[in-house]
């Protein structure tokens, strides 16, 4: 049984006649009549007299339409208000981002996007590991490099880490000239798991790609802390340019080997489907969007084929350099 034949015989009783019901519905009048009389053979008895005239409702019709006309209303009102929520910009988004996050990305802006749109309430997940969207109930996450083919991906453009330390500590140890002058110096580096030291490969203009083992007395597992490190002086670090950039145009960190960097990786939102997008999750992505390219901490896409596309063949790896 359709629930909207049922919907559709309700229409046509209350509109007197299958024309004018058909005429409020957009359907010819002979599709109303074969569909209600479909409805009449899957109930098993006939729901109404027809006429030249006029439609008579018979004892079993009546009954049918007073037990569920008010079923359909319910329904019908039911709908319209999810369909309203769904064009709203509100609800609960939740997000996966990097713990350095906010340390470049504007909370200002951000409050300015919730000034606007005062029915959404954000729940920020801070964590350098790759979470699960779905175990976790994540709605949107910012990634950088290989993406998961699982997804749908918008790609922002493209990130670089490059070398930076504190003027205090140039002063002390002297700047490298060379890139082999790196495994000399204190360098800010993550946890090595395969020993002491660990391989930065750098390269980048008219550099080629070349590696260089690298140690030092601070080691942390996240960006942020690693940028903290190289503040205080405590050695050369690898980083974002978008995390590094600003401290370099206040002085407080410096460039180093400026010819050299690591391989340009993608940087991207990623969500489950470009379909039946909540709405504040679509307002937030293209805020997102729209902020980080009026940073211009990343290289925007240089030749870009369309907003939205899905990662799902490898040899268009975000990890190549652009």
């Amino acid at each position: 049984m359709d629930l909207n034949d049922i919907a559709l015989f309700v229409n046509v009783i209350r509109a007197g006649s299958f024309a004018e019901a058909g005429r409020r519905l957009g359907m010819p009048p002979s599709t109303a009549s074969r569909r209600v009389q479909s409805l009449e053979v899957a109930l098993g008895t006939r729901l109404m007299q027809r006429t030249t005239r006029r439609l008579v409702l018979t004892d079993a019709g009546r009954n049918f339409f007073a037990e569920s006309a008010d079923q359909i209303d319910a329904l019908m009102r039911a709908a319209g208000q999810v369909a309203e929520v769904a064009n709203e910009v509100a609800g609960r988004v939740r997000v996966a981002v990097p713990v350095d996050f906010f340390e470049w990305f504007p909370a200002d802006a951000l409050a300015r996007f919730v000034t606007a749109n005062p029915r959404v309430r954000f729940e920020f997940e801070l964590n350098d590991a790759r979470v699960d969207l779905l175990g976790e109930g994540i709605d949107v996450a910012l990634r950088g490099g290989d993406q998961d083919p699982t997804l749908f991906a918008r790609k922002l453009g493209t990130s670089s880490a490059t070398l930076v330390a504190s003027p205090e500590y140039l002063a002390r140890r002297g700047r490298p000239t060379e890139l082999s002058d790196l495994a000399k110096h204190d360098c800010v580096t993550s946890p090595s798991r395969g020993g002491p030291r660990t391989i930065w490969r750098l390269g980048g203009g008219s550099k080629s790609v070349a590696t260089v083992e690298v140690d030092g007395p601070f080691q942390a597992n996240t960006s942020s802390a690693q940028l903290a490190g190289a503040v205080a002086g405590m050695g050369i670090a690898l980083l974002p340019s978008a995390l590094t950039r600003p401290l370099v145009e206040s002085r407080r960190l410096s460039w180093v080997l400026p010819d050299y960097s690591s391989g340009a990786i993608g940087v991207h939102l990623v969500y489950h489907s470009r379909r039946q997008l909540p709405r504040a999750v679509s307002a937030f992505i293209e805020f997102a969007a729209s902020t980080i390219a009026d940073l211009g901490l990343i290289q925007p896409e240089r030749a870009p084929t369309g907003n939205r596309q899905r990662n799902d063949r490898k040899k268009k790896s975000s990890a190549k350099p652009s």
